[in-house]
């Protein structure tokens, strides 16, 4: 295994800014060497990875040969017209020597642009691997002789620091855990460029796609530098979406919740606040958009197919559910941070446009959110995100739930990740659960079936024909599974307390391993009638327990002896905060 030392990582970081550190390249022989004609050979590495070849010759070889890489397979072969932008390359490869050679694709200027042109520039690997692009399959035309997996080795590029014993998830439904498996390895394979991208197409950061990035990154591994370098390389080069420019917020204040870092939060809390478009809202605290912001720059939802009809009004449903939650982050980073007067005006502005976005865009006959000010119509992007972010009055709750379920996956793969939350967190998780796994090609379970190891920008390729195949913001589950299945949030920054929450649907048990700040939360928890739950927290972490309760249930004990809990609702809460490893049982 090649694992580029971490000084030279940052050494590269130094001399090239547009790449970030530590990265590093990894060696991987392909798990499938077959001779498909008497001049062609097919090699498999299992999955796709962003990376080159180095091959060692054969003793006494003068040769030259062909080297096709794809990500798409078709009728035995590496497809060469694949669609969109899948990748498919080729380059001729002298072999003479017996010294290791590097084959690499040929240079794509679409993802190696440095002047930007009109928008941000690409983000580079290190100079001296040579190219790199996603592939899983390789023909060679022309090898003399047999083909020894030691001598064709993938250089995989992968972050430095990733560590696959970081988390873990497991279930009683197998498909979820495949589905898991694929969000946490996409996780993995897309952080070679150091830098959080929006796929191979483009190879640059945009704000919602690191938003989601970082949520299943936390949830996957250790490192929380990746995020940080993100957001700082798009406070330089922002992006055009309007919702976007609110994801800042949200990284920031996801950081802080991961490490509680008030100095690394202090220094950016100023860059911000531009952040909230404040500078667009009118008199009772809702944005106006313009006509050029209703017509290219309030996104909804990408692509524009996936907006379920949304009708565009100067003030957006959609765009103030993100302003309004924003303004909560805003006023929870200002009190911690000490800054009171911020604190009580963010609060403030927050109340005022909360009641003005339920009084003018909420029907409470319909159980959902007009697209906005004086619409007629009602997409699911309009209820789901204030379903996610909270705005929704608690006494409607439940069935604004229900009428986003009901819409189905009416949304894109980004928007899901805020589908999935809002139903998660309201009752309707076993919806949740069935809309993962759906038959048809709007799910995860579509993106599974299709043999993909990389999760997708777009549910399939009829809905984006261009879309990149190797695209992180489709890797949802890989942060829900352990937020809401097995439960684990931070309740503080930095972990010192957490939420043990587990949502069990249909589900007969769960198990895996959160990392955290101070270290990895592990859960098992099993569930034929009534839960029984082992909590294994890190020393220094305190964690509040709350259980499912079913109407028949009486209590919670621990080791025969009854545990003080309240009811509340469906949930039996546990009186006093945990530490250690405990086992609990709803009796």
């Amino acid at each position: 295994m090649n694992t580029r030392p971490f000084f030279t990582a940052f050494l590269l970081l130094l001399t090239h800014p547009l790449q970030a550190s530590p990265v590093h390249l990894v060696d991987e022989k392909p798990v499938v060497v077959e001779r498909i004609s008497p001049k062609v050979v097919l090699l498999d590495f299992g999955k796709v990875a962003f990376g080159n070849l180095r091959i060692t010759p054969p003793a006494g070889s003068a040769t030259r040969i062909t080297l096709h890489f794809g990500e798409a397979l078709k009728g035995g072969r590496i497809d060469r017209k694949p669609p969109g932008t899948v990748r498919y390359q080729s380059t001729e490869l002298s072999l003479a020597g017996d010294k290791p050679l590097v084959a690499a694709p040929p240079v794509d200027k679409r993802n190696t642009e440095i002047d930007g042109k009109g928008h941000p520039p690409a983000i580079l690997t290190p100079p001296e691997w040579g190219v790199v692009m996603p592939f899983r399959w390789v023909e060679i035309e022309g090898w003399p002789g047999e083909v020894k997996p030691s001598q064709i080795l993938r250089q995989a590029a992968f972050s430095a620091t990733w560590d696959d014993a970081a988390a873990s998830f497991s279930s009683s439904d197998p498909v979820l855990n495949q589905i898991w498996e694929l969000c946490r390895y996409s996780i993995k394979a897309t952080t070679f460029a150091g830098i959080y991208i929006d796929g191979d197409r483009e190879r640059i950061p945009y704000e919602a796609d690191a938003y989601l990035n970082q949520l299943s990154h936390y949830a996957t591994d250790t490192d929380v530098q990746m995020a940080r370098d993100s957001f700082d390389h798009l406070m330089k080069h922002p992006t055009w979406p309007t919702e976007w420019a609110f994801h800042m917020i949200f990284m920031a204040h996801a950081d802080f919740m991961r490490t509680g870092d008030k100095a690394w939060l202090e220094a950016r809390y100023e860059s911000l606040k531009p952040k909230l478009l404040s500078n667009r809202a009118r008199a009772d605290g809702l944005l106006v958009s313009s006509d050029a912001q209703t017509k290219h720059d309030d996104i909804v939802d990408w692509p524009q197919t996936e907006r379920d009809q949304y009708d565009f009004k100067p003030v957006n449903t959609v765009v103030n559910a993100f302003h309004i939650r924003s303004l909560g982050l805003m006023a929870e980073m200002a009190s911690v941070l000490g800054n009171t007067l911020d604190a009580s005006d963010y609060s403030t502005r927050e109340e005022k446009a909360r009641e003005a976005f339920n009084a003018i865009l909420f029907d409470p006959a319909a159980g959902a959110y007009r697209d906005g000010e004086g619409s007629s119509h009602y997409a699911q992007h309009a209820s789901l995100f204030p379903l996610a972010f909270g705005l929704v009055p608690q006494e409607h709750r439940a069935k604004v739930a229900a009428w986003v379920a009901e819409r189905g996956m009416a949304c894109s793969v980004y928007a899901a990740q805020y589908l999935m939350e809002g139903l998660f967190m309201n009752g309707a998780e076993k919806e949740a659960l069935a809309l993962i796994t759906a038959p048809g090609d709007r799910s995860w379970k579509h993106m599974l079936d299709s043999g993909t190891t990389i999760t997708w920008e777009a549910w399939d390729q009829k809905y984006k024909p261009n879309q990149d195949w190797n695209h992180a913001w489709g890797a949802a589950p890989a942060n829900l599974f352990p937020r809401f299945v097995l439960g684990v949030q931070p309740l503080a920054p930095g972990w010192q307390k957490a939420l043990i929450r587990p949502i069990t649907g249909d589900l007969k048990f769960a198990l895996g391993k959160v990392p955290t700040a101070l270290g990895p939360i592990q859960v098992k928890w099993e569930n034929p009638k009534l839960m029984k739950i082992s909590i294994r927290l890190p020393e220094g972490m305190s964690g509040k327990v709350e259980l499912p309760a079913p109407a028949a249930s009486k209590g919670v004990v621990e080791n025969g002896k009854v545990v003080p809990a309240t009811r509340q609702g469906d949930r039996w809460l546990l009186d006093e905060e945990i530490t250690g490893t405990r086992t609990f049982e709803v009796r």
